[in-house]
């Protein structure tokens, strides 16, 4: 089989950044090479990856690719060209598409689908719902990462909003249940305050959707799911942590010994509800982007060890969907092209180290889920890496944006750091601007705990 050398990058992986080679052979890291020493045999290739960074492919926990039903603004092949582009090599896909991932047979579909259109690895969540909890036990517990839980009504409306129903959930299964938490009914009566208030315009003012989504339905109802999940001795992932005080709820304990995580999305890192005044409702997301304060305390916890993910929510609409306010405008926005190098750009302001952009968007990632063979640099796994370079500035513009929607909140946006090659399975997936549109990637695996 062809042998890949990638030579003399700076290698970030497992917490440190070391100067290295790689060689990629069958798809897999057959050496990696940090002494200087020369690889075992001759290579037919070589990559010059000199003032380069070579990283794990990134690993998105979180994203919406809208297939199937809701292609009209984004599909799988489009958005894993898109997710190719920014370095992500696998995805998790969620379950509020058309027709909703919540059967069995919804779900066989879906992964079909995966499989014939997806660029980048891939799995997707079953989607829990008021009473489908008997199902949980039909699921192959190596193909599907996990139970997706809305506590709080989004795109899609999959709400569980009865106290026996996620009782239910919680002790019906031992797969990890990831969680969209607001409290419904806090939301209800702000959104009933704020229609009165003005009754006299033709949508509330966008700037109150963080009031209306508010910090106190976000901890009410991440406060309930931490207590339901501790209770039943069940794996959580609390999914795009918003708030400083939810934080309080989690612990800053090793992954691998937590039963409780924590992900915090790419909007909630990068923006304040201060910007909706430049970018209006094209930020508008659920839960809401809250106050600076927020946004540093979620920094400082994916420093400390708080928040365990980064991942994006990419949830592509179009933009005549986003026109309207707080209440008409769709929540979601497309980030998974640009996720990595924003990321990379907090490093280098100091927000957090590079390794710790690596931990959170491949190692954490990797562990949380139980995935076969990925996430890291290591002999033997899989060789999803992604090369990056910090030379230059570029910008954002609509042209370059490859998520079927067209725009991107961070148009404009000027960059240091750039994705130059993506490797998925050992194949070159993404380099020089182009995607490899003929690649298809694979099933993640998942070793599920006993």
């Amino acid at each position: 089989m062809k042998r890949t050398l990638i030579h003399n990058a700076t290698i970030v992986n497992e917490g440190r950044s070391v100067k290295g080679s790689v060689v990629i052979e069958n798809g897999m890291i057959a050496e990696v090479l940090t002494r200087g020493e020369a690889p075992t045999s001759p290579c037919d290739e070589t990559i010059d990856a000199t003032g380069y960074y070579l990283l794990p492919g990134i690993i998105d926990d979180h994203v919406h690719f809208r297939d199937p039903g809701l292609t009209h603004k984004a599909d799988i092949f489009t958005e894993s060209c898109a997710a190719a582009a920014g370095g992500v090599t696998s995805i998790m896909d969620m379950p509020n598409t058309q027709p909703q991932t919540t059967t069995i047979e919804a779900l066989l579909q879906k992964m079909e689908l995966l499989n014939e259109k997806c660029i980048v690895n891939h799995s997707c969540y079953f989607g829990a719902t008021n009473d489908n909890h008997t199902e949980f036990h039909k699921l192959d517990k190596n193909r599907v990462c996990g139970i997706k839980l809305f506590m709080g009504s989004s795109t899609g409306n999959m709400l569980v909003d009865k106290t026996s129903s996620l009782l239910n959930i919680f002790n019906g299964t031992d797969m990890l249940i990831a969680a969209h938490c607001e409290n419904q009914d806090i939301i209800r009566k702000n959104t009933e305050h704020y229609k009165e208030l003005y009754a006299n315009r033709p949508d509330v003012p966008i700037s109150r959707h963080p009031l209306i989504r508010s910090a106190e339905a976000c901890y009410s109802s991440t406060e309930l799911a931490v207590r339901m999940a501790t209770l039943a001795g069940a794996r959580l992932h609390v999914l795009h942590v918003s708030t400083a005080r939810e934080l309080r709820l989690f612990s800053d304990e090793l992954p691998e010994d937590k039963l409780i995580t924590a992900e915090a999305c790419i909007a909630h890192l990068m923006f304040t509800q201060h910007d909706h005044k430049e970018l209006d409702t094209r930020i508008k997301c659920n839960p809401a982007i809250k106050k600076q304060g927020d946004r540093l305390a979620l920094r400082e916890a994916v420093k400390s060890g708080l928040i365990d993910v980064i991942a994006t929510d990419h949830a592509p609409h179009l933009l005549s969907e986003k026109a309207g306010g707080a209440l008409k405008a769709m929540s979601g926005m497309p980030m998974i092209q640009y996720s990595l190098v924003c990321m990379l750009e907090l490093a280098e302001e100091g927000v957090f180290p590079i390794e710790t952009v690596v931990e959170k968007m491949c190692h954490a990632p990797a562990r949380i889920y139980g995935i076969r063979k990925r996430g890291y640099i290591r002999k033997g796994y899989q060789a999803d890496l992604v090369l990056v370079s910090h030379s230059g500035q570029w910008e954002v513009t609509a042209d370059g944006i490859l998520s079927k929607c067209g725009w991107s909140p961070l148009e404009g946006r000027s960059f240091h750091w750039k994705v130059e090659k993506t490797f998925a399975n050992g194949h070159l997936i993404y380099s020089d601007g182009k995607v490899n549109e003929a690649y298809r990637g694979e099933e993640l695996r998942f070793d599920q705990p006993q």
